[in-house]
């Protein structure tokens, strides 16, 4: 299985009043993970958007908390394709704290691909072939 990791400390600004991380925060790093998990791929979202009109809009997500992280935590984000169907996948992003490897946030993020080359016409499409075919080698047993 392919897993894309993204490090970063956790800043003063990213803190709630408590001193731990703001919740929202962690969405924001899952969905630049996610962005930077295309990319690797050598399927940049906003390339998709322009050559061929289409892109992977974010349709749900989810997070379990575990641990706060605290001020200058180190972090890392673990993005990994755990699902693939004709339309949509599953990423998973485990945020784990570093060095120790304490899991802070176990989150999913449901991707499913749009046609947005008309935008007053937005619609679900099945995953073009090379895609999915792409997408498809990344593991053989998704979970």
């Amino acid at each position: 299985m392919r897993v894309h990791v993204v490090e970063r400390r956790i800043m003063w600004g990213d803190l709630d009043p408590l001193g731990i991380v703001f919740y929202p925060r962690y969405y924001e790093w899952m969905d630049a993970s996610g962005h930077l998990f295309f990319e690797s791929l050598g399927l940049g979202l906003g390339d998709l958007f322009r050559e061929r009109g289409l892109t992977f809009a974010l349709q749900e997500s989810s997070c379990r908390y575990h641990h706060p992280g605290r001020y200058h935590d180190l972090v890392q984000i673990r993005t990994s394709l755990v699902e693939l169907d004709s339309k949509a996948l599953l990423l998973r992003h485990l945020i784990v704290r570093m060095p120790d490897e304490q899991t802070l946030v176990d989150g999913r993020e449901r991707r499913i691909c749009v046609d947005v080359s008309d935008p007053g016409r937005i619609r679900s499409l099945e995953i073009p072939p090379d895609i999915r075919d792409l997408l498809s080698r990344l593991s053989a047993d998704f979970s």
